[in-house]
C-alpha cells in the first residue's frame, strides 16, 4: 500500500507529465520525518502530524520545482538526484534533530477513539484508505483541464506552450501535488514501522519506485498499483535470490 501510494504520486510527474527524477525518496523522507518529530516532540495528534508530513514534502517540491522545472530530461534527473542525496545527507548529519544514523525509535502508533492501530490488520485497512484517496484524487486531476495540461505537455512542450499553457506553473503543481503524498506515504511508513533511520531513504529506494512507475506503464494509475504489487511481492518470494534484487 505504501508503494502503491509512492507509485502513483512519482507517475503523475513522470507519467503524466513527462520530468524524469531520481530523488523522490527525499519527499517520502521528509513526509516521515516531519510526521514522527511532531508527534514525538510535540506530542502532536497522527492525524494532524500526517496531512503537515504531506505539506512540508509539497513546500519542498514547489522549492525544488522552481529552479529545476527549466530543465529537462538527464539534467534534471541529475538535478533530483543530487536533492535526493542532500535529504539524506541532512537528516543523517543533523544529529540534534533527527538522531542521524541512529535513527528515531519509539514513533507512536496512531489512535482514533481510543482504538489503536497496532495490528496489521488495521494498519491494512489505514493504507487501504489511503491508496483509494489517492487513486481517487489522482485520477480526477488526470480527467480534469489541468490533467489534460498536463499530458499536453508531456507528449510536447513546446506545442503546449504554443497553445497558451503556463506549461512552468502546471509543472510545479504536478511536482508539488506528488510531493505531498509522497509525503503521506512517508507518514504512514514512520508510525507503522515505529523507527525511521535516513539509510531507509536511499537513492536505491528511488530507483525501485521509478522501477514500479516503469514496469506498471507510466501514464497508467492502475499500472502503477500492479508495478507497486509485483516489485513488492516478487522479492519476498524470491527471498533466496535476494542478491540479485536490483
Amino acid at each position: 500500500g505504501i508503494f502503491v501510494v509512492l507509485t502513483l504520486s512519482l507517475n503523475l510527474v513522470t507519467g503524466y507529465t513527462g520530468q524524469f527524477c531520481l530523488g523522490w525518496a527525499a519527499f517520502y523522507a521528509i513526509g516521515a520525518y516531519t510526521s514522527a518529530l511532531l508527534t514525538m516532540k510535540l506530542q502532536v495528534s497522527f492525524w494532524l502530524a500526517m496531512p503537515l508530513g504531506g505539506l512540508m514534502a509539497m513546500v519542498f517540491g514547489v522549492l525544488l520545482g522552481i529552479p529545476t522545472m527549466r530543465l529537462r530530461d538527464i539534467y534534471l534527473a541529475i538535478t533530483t538526484l543530487g536533492f535526493g542525496e542532500i535529504i539524506r545527507l541532512i537528516l543523517l548529519n543533523w544529529e540534534s534533530l533527527t538522531r542521524g544514523s541512529m535513527g528515531l525509535p519509539g514513533i507512536p502508533s496512531p489512535s482514533l477513539f481510543g482504538f489503536e492501530f497496532s495490528s496489521n490488520v488495521s494498519y491494512y485497512y489505514l493504507v487501504l484508505a489511503l491508496v483509494l484517496v489517492t487513486i481517487f484524487v489522482i485520477d480526477r486531476l488526470i480527467k480534469s483541464r489541468i490533467g489534460r495540461a498536463l499530458i499536453a505537455i508531456r507528449e510536447d512542450e513546446l506545442a503546449a506552450k504554443a497553445m497558451g499553457i503556463d506549461t512552468f506553473r502546471y509543472k510545479i503543481m504536478a511536482f508539488a501535488v506528488g510531493a505531498f503524498f509522497a509525503g503521506l506515504a512517508g507518514s504512514f511508513y514512520a508510525h507503522y514501522t515505529s523507527f525511521i533511520d535516513p539509510h531507509t531513504f536511499s537513492f536505491t529506494e528511488s530507483i525501485i519506485i521509478l522501477a514500479m512507475v516503469v514496469l506498471g506503464g507510466m501514464g497508467s494509475i492502475y499500472g502503477s498499483v500492479v508495478g507497486a504489487v509485483l516489485l513488492t511481492v516478487v522479492p519476498e518470494v524470491l527471498r533466496d535470490a535476494s542478491e540479485y534484487r536490483l
